[in-house]
């Protein structure tokens, strides 16, 4: 009797599930200490956060009820703190309609776009209480942020840094920042389209690109095309649409890779938004253009669902007719 042996990845994947599968036990053995242990003893000495959330990519919005036995403060803060690193800003507090004492606070982050200068790591948040009495209590999440439903999604990174933040809770539910860089990517700035020819703007996130250059790649095509520096980390690139007409009847699609000379690559694209189908929110129209010395044709750059730059070209039928 023969034996089939598995493959490599038929043997990874039976081990994954197990592992897996004891994540998912450890998941909710956690929820459940947190939840009927945890919470219900730290309720009466904590700040419930009733609201927690980042929309926009880099702003806290927080919205919390006090204890019932905490007066309504002179002043309020919300403090940011990771090992001797603190950081502080001003909160709301105020009288809610069943008398209760309610916080308010929006925190932005980054030091690039005038916030709080937070770096990767996680980061403790606790709410600070001044008056007669000063105190300092930590933020309860009960439920982490939830994704919700329509056209647009909370914003992953930061729309002007790259940089990426989101609210997590400890193993007894105290809220938390957790911050990471930028990921490596060249985002898309600006398309400009004439009849004479189509312009991108773009620049780095979380890289730095050695002497770089932009490559036109298709199937089975590729063109090399300088780009020019505009400013720290912004370049603009011409897109050489007189060396990519189509050779048949059928669109040609040419994504966009920016290259440098430490052999990395990454494709252009617009990557920091907040729709779920980038292909239909950022369309851009079609236009006729008839690069030197060749025949008219279509051209429409578009954004795949991926969020990947793209321009197809397209042979006019009135041009497919006079060349034949």
């Amino acid at each position: 009797m023969t034996t089939r042996a598995k493959s490599p990845a038929a043997a990874s994947g039976g081990a994954g599930r197990p592992r897996r599968g004891v994540r998912s036990r450890a998941a909710a053995l956690r929820n459940l200490l947190m939840l009927r242990l945890f919470l219900p003893l730290r309720r009466g000495r904590t700040a419930q956060l009733r609201y927690a959330a980042i929309l926009d990519g880099q702003t806290i919005n927080l919205h919390a009820e006090l204890p019932s036995s905490a007066r309504l403060p002179e002043r309020a803060e919300v403090v940011l703190q990771r090992g001797r690193r603190r950081f502080t800003t001003e909160a709301h507090a105020y009288e809610g309609p069943g008398g209760e004492i309610l916080v308010d606070a929006a925190v932005l982050l980054g030091a690039d776009v005038g916030g709080v200068p937070v770096d990767s790591g996680r980061w403790r948040l606790r709410l600070r209480l001044s008056g007669r009495r000063s105190r300092t209590l930590s933020f309860l999440l009960l439920q982490p942020p939830m994704p919700y439903e329509g056209p647009t999604k909370p914003m992953a990174a930061s729309p002007v840094t790259g940089e990426r933040h989101r609210i997590g809770r400890s193993f007894r539910g105290s809220a938390r920042l957790v911050s990471t860089g930028a990921r490596p990517s060249a985002e898309v700035t600006k398309v400009r389209m004439t009849h004479a020819g189509v312009t991108v703007d773009f620049r780095l996130l979380g890289d730095r690109a050695d002497t770089p250059w932009a490559e036109f790649v298709a199937s089975g095509r590729r063109i090399e095309q300088p780009v020019t520096a505009l400013e720290a980390g912004a370049f603009r690139v011409e897109v050489p649409l007189d060396r990519m007409p189509p050779r048949g009847t059928r669109p040609e699609h040419w994504d966009i890779v920016l290259a440098d000379r430490t052999g990395r690559s990454r494709r252009l694209g617009r990557r920091l938004h907040d729709v779920r189908n980038p292909l239909r929110v950022f369309a851009m129209r079609s236009l006729a253009i008839t690069p030197p010395g060749r025949l008219p044709m279509i051209v429409q750059p578009r954004y795949t669902p991926a969020g990947n730059l793209r321009v197809t070209c397209t042979r006019m039928p009135e041009a497919g007719r006079t060349a034949t």
